[in-house]
């Protein structure tokens, strides 16, 4: 009677296993087979990601050279497309050199364009602050007040990387607009900031010399704002100008020296 019951024991454990199986296997070979498609996509998106940032980095650097050889319409073409195959931070960048290249031909409206879309391309603040703020600086001369604090809002905030500048072209622009003693308040804050760097501090205090020459006459504001209106474009020539170097590369450490042999 043992063996008897012991065989009934079997076959019910063999029956319940055989019903688990059922149930679970397919469960279990659907995520196995989802998990295979996960991975060969990622791989497959990695492969392409690699592929175009290689594109992407060679023709930044054949837009540059183009540059260095005085080719600006060679130096936009490839700066097209870098922007075209990179990802968003040799897209920004791509974009804020075409800028640059459309400044010196002097199309301004052109450059802003490229600057704004420079802007949205990239999470990087550096990047993206870079671009916002030289736009803003590009557009002082058309665009209303309102319009240029509202590009400079976002930039002034503690903690962004083009702060300090942007701070003061929103002075130089109350400046440009008439609007002195904001103008003069603003500057002197970022005169006497201790983290302000050297540049600003000097640009400041010749603002404030401008401003307090007037001796408070009613032709005040509109000297200053005339001063003020002169540095901005040399300010905006200069810094549209500087060109927007590719990611350093990561720095492998320097592999250990082998130990002696006695």
């Amino acid at each position: 009677m043992v063996d008897v019951f012991e065989q009934v024991e079997e076959e019910l454990r063999s029956d319940r296993y055989k019903r688990l199986a059922r149930t679970w296997l397919p469960v279990a070979g659907g995520v196995l087979l989802v998990a295979l498609i996960a991975a060969l996509a990622f791989w497959g998106w990695d492969s392409l990601e690699t592929s175009r940032a290689d594109k992407a980095s060679v023709a930044y650097d054949r837009g540059l050279e183009s540059l260095e050889a005085g080719n600006p319409v060679g130096a936009d073409a490839a700066f097209i497309e870098a922007a075209k195959e990179g990802n968003g931070a040799y897209k920004s960048m791509a974009l804020a050199q075409r800028a640059g290249i459309a400044l010196a031909a002097n199309r301004v409206a052109e450059a802003i364009e490229h600057l704004d879309a420079a802007a949205k391309a990239s999470s990087d603040p550096l990047l993206s602050d870079t671009a916002a703020y030289k736009a803003a600086l590009l557009a002082m001369d058309t665009e209303t007040l309102e319009q240029i604090e509202a590009r400079l809002a976002p930039l002034v905030k503690d903690g962004r990387p083009m702060s300090t500048f942007a701070l003061e072209a929103r002075a130089m622009a109350w400046l440009q607009h008439g609007k002195t003693a904001e103008a003069r308040e603003a500057l002197v804050l970022l005169k006497n900031g201790l983290d302000t760097p050297d540049i600003v501090t000097q640009r400041a205090d010749l603002a404030i010399a401008a401003i307090d020459a007037g001796g408070g006459r009613a032709a005040t504001p509109g000297a200053a704002a005339s001063a003020g209106a002169s540095n901005i474009a040399a300010i905006v020539r200069a810094q549209a100008a500087i060109p927007v170097a590719p990611p350093a590369p990561v720095a492998l450490p320097a592999p250990a020296a082998a130990p002696a042999r006695p």
